[in-house]
Formats: C-alpha cells, structure tokens, sequence
C-alpha cells in the first residue's frame, strides 16, 4: 500500500511515492512548471476568475494524475494522499472558493459581498475530487489547515518544521520561492506576509534558467587556476545537482570569454535561482559587476551555452528586492529595531540551495541577523509527516489553533511600496547605495545596521528533499494543456510568436482561420501579455478560449472568460 506527499507549489508541484509498510520514499516526482499560466499566484488567480475555477481546478488535477502515473503503480494501492500549499494553489486544487483571497482589504470584500473561507484541515475520498480524471477507489486526501484564510498550511509548515515557534528572540522565518511566505515572531506576537516575489527566485524567468533540478546549477564559487608558472586566473567552478538533487563539481569556468578550463564531474543544462545569487555575489565581490544590473558586455557565460545578461540581473533583482523589502517591512511594521533581529529561518529549494553568505552579501537574507539557519522543503516535509502518522494531523489542527498571528498585506502597505521603489531603482536603474540610503532616511525609516560579521549559519539539510528513493528523481515535462484562441484578421506578422519571452505561443491556420494556440505551463500569463501588445491589429484578447488536448479534460471552448 501506498501514500503520496505533495507540494503544490507556485513555480511547480513535488510529489513523493511512500510505502505505507516501510515508510521509505520509493520515488520522487517534480514538475519543471506549474500547469496554470502564469508566473506568480496572482497570475493562477486571475486565470482562475477570469477563465473559469473549474477549468483552472481540472487543469491543477490533470497535472497531478500526470505525476501520478509516472509512479508506476497500480492507483487502487494508493490509499492516502496529503496536498499542502498556499491557499491559493490549495483552493484551485480542491475547487473552492477564491474569491476572498483576490481582493485585498475588508471594506472591498464587503462590497462584492464575498466572505471568508473557512480553511481547517480537509479529510475526504479522493473520488469525490479526481472523479472523471484519475481513478483512486481506495484514497483519501487530507489537507492541512491553515492558520487563518490568508495564512495558509505552507506557512504553517514553515513555522513548524524549523525552530521559528520555539524562539523567544526576534525571528524571520521565509519560504524562498515565487511567493515568498514569511513570518515575523517577536515575543508571543507572529505576523505573517508574503511578497510576491515572481519566478526568478527559483530560477524561472531567466534567459537560461530552470528550477532546482538535475543539470541546474546552484550554487558559484571563485577558484584560482595556475596557468603559468607564475600566473593565476581567476575562474569560477560551477556546482550543478545531480539526479539525487545533491551538489556535485561541474566546470570550471572563465566568466568572461566562457572558456571552460576544466571539465566537471556533471555538465549543467541551466541555472537555478540559488546560482543567479551566487553570480550575482560574485560578481560584485570580484569587480566584475560594480553597480546593478551593468556586467561586462552585458553577460557572463557560465559555458554549455548557459549566460546571465543584465536583463537576468535586472529580473533576480526584482525578487531579492520584493523579498527584503518584504522582510524590512515585517520588522518596521512590528515596531522592531533592525538590531534585534536574531535569528532568519530559510526554507524551500531556493533557501536550501543558495549559499548563506551570498545571500547576505546581496541582501536576500538580512546580514545584521545574529544567526541563519537554512531548512529544506518544508511543506512536502509536513506533508509526509502527516502521511506517515496520523495522529500528527490532530497535533497540527491544535497547534494551528494556538497560533494567534496577524497577515500583513504588502499589496496595501505603503512602507513595503517605499521600500520596494528604492529595491527596484537600485536593481534596475542603476541607482548607489548611498543614494538608497538617503531615501530610507527621508522616509524617516531608521538607518541599516551594517552586517553582523561573526554570524552564526547553519545548514541543516543538504537538499530541497532529503530522501528522494532509490532511483533518480523523475522529471514530468509536459503539465499543462493546449489552448487556443480566434484571431479574427490576422495577417501573419509572427510579431506574437516573436515577442513571447517564453516561446508558449505560435499562430496555426484552420479550415481558412487563424488560431493562437498556448501551452498553459510555458505562458507567463497576466503579468506578461506581450502577444496581445504585440499584434498590430489587436487580434489577441484571449476570449472564447478552447481546449485541444489534455488526458483528464474534455475538449471544449470556455466562452464568456477574458484571459
């Protein structure tokens, strides 16, 4: 008999086959993607209410029959599968209500007339959900609470699988991902936030990047070559994880002509958001970066064809800065002197993965905490858990019921759009340090601490997952679906097909007419649009959406949906 630990995460889904019997993991899935369009909650949301909730909901199932299957087990032996996210991801996957969670504010859900939902753990027949898409006669799902209905079971995870509760000093725990869920606790007080942070953190949004898988590389370090007698080059060495998820030695390299000088252990396909860090700090230690985003010739080439430009900086930028603005405001906002923090708790692949002290270097963990631990995947860890004992899940909904913390919106608070403007101007425009220090002053925020040099950081977990089974972890490529909209007049330009960052779009003929047809899992979705700015003719504006081709969806158009 079997149960499945799943993580349905913003930038893709992680899944782990358990043998009920053993409790060993047996295997060990991972998506590159998420099936929705889009690279943010947000985005997922939007597509959501404006195409359909049960559209996006079968889109979420099918994905997740998809891992499934690669399992390569019999579905009536899978008797327990516990799912745990952020609200958002949780309520698309069990088809609930969404509607509280898309409008900031009180006064705004009162007008619409939309009430909260009450998100406590969830025990019910996987038939009741999968009916039509997978069949699991003998399962049951369980779903872990969450702490209110903004904050959701991930950021309970997070809470609970590292020391974060236990502290009595001034701790930040952050899930480093596209959503950046984090938590402030001073005293017995805890205030939660996230900063949608966007996929570059983990990787995606990157001219060459990918999220933390075999072939990624996660992590850069300076190494020195002697290639004279007496004459030593500057080269990095690159670390790429292998098919277990652990950090191997890849090349090394010369940054800035791409000469690989020496061949690694394992060759890297990509870059991981935790090695556009390390670049990032590197290159800023070693001079070859003085000021945001500007590199020499606007790239560094890390080999195999893998480069970081100054349009990659400019994008991590964003979420390093979205996440320590994020983290500033957590600590303004409850009334915390910048020098009492103690302790940064990191989790997630990206927490995981990334080297600590580059991580201060650059700001995306705060360099004036005492100490920072670094954890791996929390939410798949408490999701296990849950799957391996039951009465666990009692333990969880009690202690979920202690924990009395207020949700900051960063959408609505305007220290976090104070602090984030002068993020996004440093990153993007160029602007010193100097000069940012100098709005922080006239916003009347206290001055930064310098960083703490004698920190304590400790790694507690080697990979995102710790035991992945015995045999490599399983790549599912294809999550998404095919969908394709009418473009009525459209003349042929390929000015659509161009100008999509993340080649999800091409132009096909039909019976005399003209379609745009989409991969779900590749579009970038509302926060990108470049297709519909892009057609000359404005043929683009994704109503009357049908679908081709999906294993647990029927074939159909979706009319009345603006996407």
């Amino acid at each position: 008999m079997y149960g499945i630990a799943l993580d349905l995460g913003t930038s893709g889904f992680r899944a782990q086959l358990i043998d009920l019997e053993t409790k060993k993991v047996v295997r060990t899935a991972m998506t590159m993607r998420h099936p929705l369009p889009g690279g943010n909650v947000i985005d997922h949301l939007d597509f959501a209410l404006e195409v359909g909730e049960d559209i996006a909901n079968s889109i979420i199932l099918d994905a997740v029959s998809k891992i499934i299957a690669t399992f390569g087990v019999d579905p009536t032996c899978i008797r327990k599968l516990v799912v745990c996210g952020n609200p958002i991801q949780l309520s698309l996957f069990q088809n609930s209500e969404i509607r509280d969670l898309a409008f900031a504010g009180k006064n705004m859900q009162r007008r619409l007339g939309v009430e909260n939902v009450d998100r406590s753990a969830k025990v019910f027949p996987a038939s009741d959900l999968f009916r039509g898409v997978l069949n699991l006669p003998n399962c049951e799902i369980t779903v872990p609470p969450a702490i209110a209905h903004e904050i959701g079971a991930d950021a309970l995870a997070m809470m609970i699988e590292t020391d974060f509760l236990n502290r009595k000093e001034v701790s930040i725990v952050t899930d480093y991902g596209t959503n950046a869920e984090m938590a402030i606790k001073t005293g017995d007080r805890i205030i939660t936030g996230s900063a949608a942070a966007g996929p570059a953190i983990e990787g995606q949004g990157i001219s060459c990047g990918m999220i933390a898988s075999p072939g990624a590389i996660s992590d850069v370090n300076l190494e020195k070559k002697r290639i004279e007698k007496d004459i030593e080059k500057d080269c990095w060495r690159l670390t790429v994880l292998d098919e277990k998820m652990e950090g191997r030695p890849g090349a090394l390299i010369d940054p800035v002509t791409g000469e690989t000088v020496e061949r690694g252990e394992i060759e890297a396909v990509g870059i991981t958001g935790t090695g556009v860090i390390a670049v990032i700090a590197l290159a800023m230690e070693t001079g070859l970066m003085e000021q945001p985003p500007k590199l020499p010739d606007g790239r560094l080439i890390l080999g195999n064809g893998i480069e970081i430009t100054d349009a990659d900086i400019a994008e991590a930028g964003k979420a390093i800065g979205a996440i320590r603005a994020a983290q500033l405001t957590l600590l303004l906002e409850a009334g915390v002197p910048f020098e009492e923090l103690e302790n940064v708790y990191m989790s997630g692949a990206s927490g995981t993965y990334v080297d600590c002290r580059k991580a201060r270097k650059i700001g995306s963990c705060p360099d004036f905490s005492k100490k920072a631990v670094q954890f791996g995947n929390t939410s798949i860890a408490l999701a296990r858990e849950l799957l391996l004992d039951e009465s666990r899940l009692g333990e969880v909904i009690a202690l979920a019921r202690t924990i009395k913390a207020d949700h900051l919106m960063m959408a609505t608070s305007e220290t976090f759009k104070n602090i984030y403007t002068c993020e996004l101007s440093y990153w993007t425009e160029g602007m010193s340090l100097k000069l940012y220090k100098k709005f922080f002053k006239m916003y009347k925020y206290p001055p930064l601490p310098g960083p703490v040099e004698n920190a304590v950081m400790e790694k507690r977990a080697s990979k995102d997952i710790e035991e992945t089974g015995n045999v490599p972890v399983e790549i599912v490529e294809d999550v998404g679906i095919t969908i394709e909209v009418p473009v009525e007049g459209c003349i042929q330009c390929s000015r659509c097909n161009e100008e999509c960052p993340e080649n999800a779009l091409v132009t096909i003929e039909k019976n005399g007419s003209f379609f745009a047809s989409c991969r779900t899992q590749d579009c970038l979705g509302t926060s990108c649009r470049r297709c519909v700015r892009a057609c000359p003719i404005k043929a683009i504006d994704f109503k009357n959406i049908a679908i081709q081709n999906t294993s647990g969806l029927q074939k159909g158009s979706i009319t009345g949906g603006v996407y």
